[in-house]
């Protein structure tokens, strides 16, 4: 007896559960993959703004003149988005009072937080479906695996001769299970700490960014009420 031990065949032979648990791993691999690359470029083009922002606006540009450029460009994220909202509220605050107070300064900081919440909330979109599928996907292919062998060893039973070569093809198929659960976590587990560490690097220098805006703020205050 010989059998075509080839990847192919032996997934096309394996009993339905085992071709679904494969299925099933095989999609959430592509979506992880998927979410890796849009991702990577999200976190990669978060920071590069982040240094080109910050660049300006440490190079001794206006608040006003900064603010007013925003105004009209479409599409801000990051310190842009945290700049701009909590600018505008300082402005509005500063008019409704009819002077520079504490009170605008406040309101600019809660901006600028929530702003800076929104950004980080993009960021780490679908970072939890990486955890998830780095968590999950081995026992799903561990679930494949000893589905596909158990049913190689009641195949086994019902044989008069039994010998390795019988269930062989079975108990392979089976354990591709396993190697595709593990080819979907791996990269997802990876993914998932690296992009945790970006987010983390970003959301400090958004934190550091608006406390030092804040001061610039509060000493501006002063400066006017004086």
């Amino acid at each position: 007896m010989s059998f075509d031990h080839s990847i192919l065949s032996l997934i096309l032979e394996a009993s339905i559960v085992v071709q679904v648990v494969m299925g099933l791993l095989l999609l959430v691999s592509l979506i992880s993959w998927t979410i890796i690359l849009v991702k990577s470029s999200q976190i990669n083009k978060a920071r590069r703004n982040q240094e080109k922002f910050e660049k300006r606006f440490w190079s001794g540009v206006s608040l006003d003149k900064l603010y007013d450029d925003l105004s009209s460009k479409t599409g801000k994220s990051g310190l842009e988005t945290m700049f701009f909202s909590g600018y505008h509220e300082f402005l509005r605050a500063r008019h409704t009072e009819g002077g520079l107070q504490v009170p605008a300064v406040i309101g600019a900081q809660r901006a600028m937080r929530v702003a800076e919440s929104r950004e980080l909330e993009k960021l780490e979109g679908n970072l939890s479906f990486l955890a998830t599928v780095g968590s999950t996907s081995p026992y799903v292919g561990l679930f494949g695996t000893v589905w596909g062998i158990m049913n190689s060893f009641l195949s086994l039973g019902q044989m008069q001769q039994a010998s390795l070569a019988v269930v062989a093809p079975g108990i392979a198929e089976a354990l591709i299970a396993t190697a595709m659960g593990l080819f979907a976590a791996i990269p997802a587990v990876i993914a998932y700490n690296k992009f945790s560490d970006g987010v983390d690097r970003v959301a400090t220098n958004y934190e550091n960014f608006r406390e030092e805006f804040t001061t610039l703020l509060e000493r501006h205050s002063n400066r006017t009420g004086a």
